[in-house]
């Protein structure tokens, strides 16, 4: 794979903008083209929105793991999909209910919640011993393999879910007529092409950065990083939020981060090889912590279908922001 040579911080951050630009187009390509080659063949819409539409917003963050643990960067990977997790729940869900309130009334909520929950407490379990191994990437496939089954199933057997899943496909871009074969190829092949080259770029640049400011290369997933591939859920809820459509937006969240856990941290570990995982006493002790407490905060919603009010919407953004600063405050300090 070609690797980028860092010369300096404002190339490191070009670099670093630029893999996220090539990284959320090259995934909606992809996502464009799988979805337009799943039609070709006549699998069902529903089917096409539970796995392919539901996996598109997690694929810059596997990307990137694949790509940190592949350059001996293994806690930009974890760093990432905690962090997105974390991003997920109190910016991505934060700031659009500052727009208009999200109501959470759609079927399948509660059991997502508490999926998440639980694959969020597995996660923790796994990382206590300070390391992620390759038997636990083999069981957070397995379980992605059961959890994509599951959803497949639950879905044919009810119709209810076919409204939701129009609503998120038409969120995505993705709802529209049949697209070309030769458009379709087009759309695969560049999106195959390009996140590579934007994970590279991305993760060679926050790298630098991190050497440069003399801190861990996990707390730049945590934050930047994060920030940087949590845009396509952003981008989604934010739609939702001006379509009034808010609804769709929590269901997309628990989605990508059930995806960000299973998948994300599954292959990642995967190409880890033997060496697996190292995971530092801070993420065991706080950052994990948080993600599992970020996610926590959902259950109210999701069991009562309270909706998400401005003013919630404004302490998940202070949380956040108090998350953030306190996370560069003690890595620079360190």
């Amino acid at each position: 794979m070609l690797d980028f040579d860092i010369q300096g911080t404002g190339i490191a951050l070009l670099a670093i903008t630029g893999g996220l630009v090539l990284l959320i187009g090259a995934g909606e390509l992809l996502v464009r083209g799988s979805v337009s080659l799943a039609k070709q063949f006549g699998i069902p819409r529903i089917i096409i929105g539970m796995t392919i539409v539901a996996f598109g917003t997690s694929v810059p963050e596997l990307f990137v793991g694949i790509q940190s643990v592949r350059s001996g960067s293994p806690g930009l990977a974890i760093g990432n999909v905690v962090g997105s997790n974390i991003a997920n729940v109190l910016l991505v869900l934060g700031l659009p209910s500052i727009i208009f309130p999200t109501v959470v009334k759609e079927t399948g909520i509660r059991r997502n919640t508490v999926m998440m929950i639980l694959f969020s407490g597995l996660f923790i379990w796994m990382s206590a011993d300070g390391g992620l191994t390759f038997s636990d990437g083999v069981t957070l496939v397995f379980l992605l393999s059961g959890f994509l089954a599951y959803q497949a199933h639950h879905a044919v057997k009810s119709p209810g879910d076919v409204e939701l899943t129009d609503e998120l496909g038409a969120l995505e871009g993705v709802s529209g007529g049949r697209d070309s074969g030769l458009k379709i190829f087009i759309f695969i092949l560049v999106g195959l092409i390009g996140l590579p080259l934007g994970a590279n770029s991305l993760v060679s640049g926050s790298v630098f950065v991190a050497h440069s400011l003399g801190v861990d290369e996990a707390l730049i997933g945590l934050s930047l990083v994060a920030i940087g591939t949590s845009l396509p859920e952003l981008a989604i809820t934010a739609v939702a939020a001006f379509r009034r459509h808010a609804g769709v937006a929590i269901g997309n969240v628990i989605g990508s981060n059930i995806m960000n856990i299973l998948a994300v941290m599954g292959i990642s570990i995967l190409f880890a090889g033997d060496a697996g995982i190292p995971v530092k006493a801070n993420f065991v002790d706080f950052h994990l912590w948080i993600m599992l407490l970020s996610s926590a905060l959902l259950i109210p919603f999701a069991f009562t279908h309270r909706p998400i009010s401005r003013t919630m919407g404004l302490i998940f953004l202070v949380f956040y922001i108090g998350y953030i600063a306190y996370i560069f405050k003690n890595g620079l300090m360190s």
